[in-house]
């Protein structure tokens, strides 16, 4: 059976429902695409400004708490997880189901805010700003870009929680969970760059 007839008919005024459905994912794709070149370029930066500052850049790295960096690391891996789950049950016309994993997507989400949070106030307590350093400069740039992913992503969440708690989806429509969860996994991709980049280049200081 095509992905046409799962489709509700009309729920698009202007689109046929599978011309609609392919649209809705390429455009994400294409924004995901734009994401990409952004973080892009910001690993090149750092790449240009580690290599100038070698050691003072592995002597920075050394002072971020790496332990906290790998929880969150393991807290957004396991909320990719929960989307995952959180789509299939959509596709399937769970919704309460789809409620379930999208509140443990949003706690964990939540979790690595604090987690983030945590670091800045531990850095900032130290009299460490963005201004102290070209690495702490980066450092909080590409952290903070990507917290505003996070904070944006869990916005979305909360709306398709939202329109599951009027059963809106089914096996007929549930693309805006499927293309959240698109940017949601580019969202752990990027911290999974982040982390090594970051916290381990310079050496694990224990």
């Amino acid at each position: 059976m095509s992905h046409a007839e799962h489709l509700p008919p009309g729920h698009y005024h202007h689109l046929e429902p599978e011309q609609a459905y392919h649209s809705s994912k390429f455009a994400m794709w294409l924004f995901l695409a734009t994401e990409v070149h952004l973080f892009g370029g910001a690993f090149c930066v750092f790449a240009f400004f580690r290599w100038r500052y070698f050691e003072q850049f592995n002597e920075f790295a050394q002072t971020l708490n790496w332990q906290l960096g790998l929880t969150n690391t393991i807290v957004l891996l396991t909320s990719s997880y929960t989307m995952v789950r959180g789509v299939d049950a959509a596709q399937k016309g769970l919704n309460k189901e789809v409620k379930k994993w999208l509140a443990i997507t949003i706690v964990l989400a939540l979790a690595f805010f604090v987690i983030k949070g945590i670091e800045y106030n531990t850095k900032f307590s130290h009299g460490i700003y963005p201004s102290s350093h070209i690495f702490w400069g980066l450092y909080f740039t590409m952290t903070g870009i990507h917290a505003v992913h996070v904070a944006v992503g869990i916005g979305v969440i909360v709306w398709l929680w939202l329109l599951a708690n009027k059963n809106m989806f089914s096996t007929e429509y549930y693309t805006p969970v499927e293309v959240c969860g698109l940017y949601w996994h580019l969202v752990d991709i990027i911290w999974i760059f982040l982390f090594p980049i970051l916290y381990l280049l310079g050496g694990i200081h224990v």
